[in-house]
């Protein structure tokens, strides 16, 4: 009897910790995904939106359930609510690709299909999706297509979010030069490096770090990293989100941060951050550009951010 009592609980332990960690997909609501973990909120990931015509994931929460982004529209009472369409939560937009701007919703990124559909795996869950980015000044002509995997992952440091978009088409299409070009992340107002309140918004808790130890917006603005983190505490809670770049991206990213609580990576702005003269990256037909990056939801205890970006690395190989 001891013997059974002592394997059931065992099965029970199991169980839990597999339930614990499993990754689910809600499809419900017209063109959006509501993403939990282990039965909490993770994420929404919106991939139809008749305000803000790219996608874009929201509400993004923390291991510990904290909310690490701004609410999405944000709260003018609670929140700094600038670029209310534009910082929806994280996204991967440019300001610069062809002669159509996608960053401040001119041009508009159109849903095809999931050539993945949205699913468990034994180690979280994952989704392919494609979308088509249309002229803004003529829809109904093709810029190019993105096929974007995304993979969701429990990690030893956190929740770990693979991005990896390729980009394509039959024609030759140009990515510009400017700072609003890449993968952007909207902190919660309270995670943001300013350490002044705004009228009745307190100030913020944040600190922005990145791997060679530059901190908050005036010294990590401009300079490339292989992470920039972005941390704080959230109802007395420790959390943060650290941007991780892959290192066989076409070029480092340089990072676009400012302390009111904007993280961008961003691989082409050369000139934008006085790195170099204009940079157009040109892709011809036949050919692809690929971005990977990946984005830790960690909290509790601070992570080893080092061993997180290896982990990273060895997680999405070439």
């Amino acid at each position: 009897m001891v013997r059974l009592l002592f394997t059931l609980l065992i099965l029970l332990v199991l169980t839990t910790a597999t339930l614990a960690g499993e990754v689910a997909f809600d499809s419900s609501q017209p063109g959006k995904l509501i993403i939990t973990l282990g039965g909490k909120p993770l994420a929404e990931y919106v991939y139809q939106d008749s305000q803000i015509p790219r996608p874009y994931f929201a509400a993004i929460h923390a291991p510990n359930g904290e909310q690490v982004t701004r609410p999405q529209p944000p709260d003018p009472k609670l929140d700094i609510a600038d670029h209310p369409l534009f910082h929806p939560g994280i996204w991967l937009a440019f300001g610069i690709l062809n002669d159509s701007d996608y960053w401040r919703n001119a041009g508009k990124v159109e849903f095809i299909e999931f050539t993945e559909k949205p699913h468990a795996t034994s180690d979280g869950g994952e989704f392919t999706a494609r979308f088509r980015y249309l002229d803004q000044k003529d829809p109904k002509q093709v810029v190019c297509d993105e096929l974007f995997k995304c993979r969701i992952l429990e990690r030893p440091e956190g929740t770990l979010v693979v991005w990896d978009s390729i980009f394509s088409s039959d024609k030759e299409f140009t990515f510009g030069d400017q700072e609003e070009m890449g993968l952007g992340i909207r902190l919660a107002t309270l995670l943001r490096s300013e350490q002044q309140p705004r009228g009745t918004i307190p100030a913020g808790t944040g600190t922005i770090r990145d791997a060679a130890g530059r901190k908050n917006g005036a010294e990590v603005w401009g300079n490339s990293s292989e992470w920039c983190d972005f941390s704080g505490t959230s109802n007395g809670k420790p959390v943060g989100v650290t941007l991780m770049c892959h290192p066989d991206n076409f070029r480092p990213s340089w990072f676009h941060a400012r302390d009111y609580g904007l993280l961008v990576a961003n691989p082409f702005g050369q000139k934008a951050f006085h790195k170099g003269d204009e940079s157009n990256i040109k892709v011809k037909p036949g050919e692809s550009l690929q971005l990977r990056y990946g984005i830790l939801l960690h909290s509790g205890k601070e992570p080893d951010l080092a061993a997180a970006y290896q982990d990273y690395v060895k997680l999405s190989p070439q």
